[in-house]
């Protein structure tokens, strides 16, 4: 059976990386899309586990091979999705989450209409700018313009189909986890898993 695809997207600091990694701690039939960058490899990251890190020279050559689903640049950086690692995952039956940003969301609609999109919420402006503080690895510079790009991030809430608020962090788990689950009811992936048992129940 073929996998799902699924579109995270947030603002910084709502929480969103987090959230994905404990989602994926209970669901193995889950996993995260490995983007490409041309960000600098942050303490405690490694190639090809966070990010495929690569140079800009390398970045432009995959742009103008066609091998990105979709790229955006942020914060002076650029951040792709290859195409061929996703394909061969969906086919494979795996479901995959693309933690992208709205303009990155936009690309992949125009391209595979057949995705879900979560969009998390932080619960307040005041505890938006806390967490960005509290990671302690920023200037006050930084993170006003981290505060401003957040609340343009925001602004595209009303694009996905839905909203998770990361108030309480257990809560919004249980909620992300909630959907995958609900999804994976509905009646064709349903049909698919159990084609043969239905057949059988309906038989004369």
């Amino acid at each position: 059976m073929k996998g799902s695809l699924y579109i995270i997207s947030a603002p910084s600091g709502a929480g969103k990386t987090s959230l994905v990694k404990a989602l994926i701690e209970r669901d193995p039939g889950i996993t995260v899309s490995i983007s490409h960058t041309t960000r600098s490899m942050r303490p405690g990251e490694e190639d090809g586990v966070n990010y495929h890190f690569v140079d800009k020279a390398t970045f432009q050559q995959m742009i103008d091979d066609g091998a990105f689903l979709e790229y955006t640049k942020v914060f002076d950086n650029f951040y792709g999705t290859a195409s061929s690692s996703i394909e061969q995952q969906l086919a494979s039956g795996q479901d995959i989450i693309l933690e992208i940003d709205w303009q990155g969301a936009r690309q992949i609609r125009e391209l595979m209409p057949e995705h879900v999109s979560i969009f998390i919420l932080p619960p307040s402006k005041d505890a938006l700018h806390e967490r960005l503080t509290g990671r302690g690895q920023d200037s006050e510079e930084i993170i006003n313009r981290r505060m401003r790009d957040a609340i343009s991030e925001t602004s595209h809430y009303n694009e996905y189909d839905f909203l998770v608020v990361n108030d309480d962090f257990d809560t919004a788990l249980d909620e992300l986890d909630t959907i995958f689950r609900a999804l994976r009811l509905q009646q064709e992936p349903q049909v698919q898993r159990y084609e043969a048992m239905i057949e059988d129940l309906i038989s004369n």
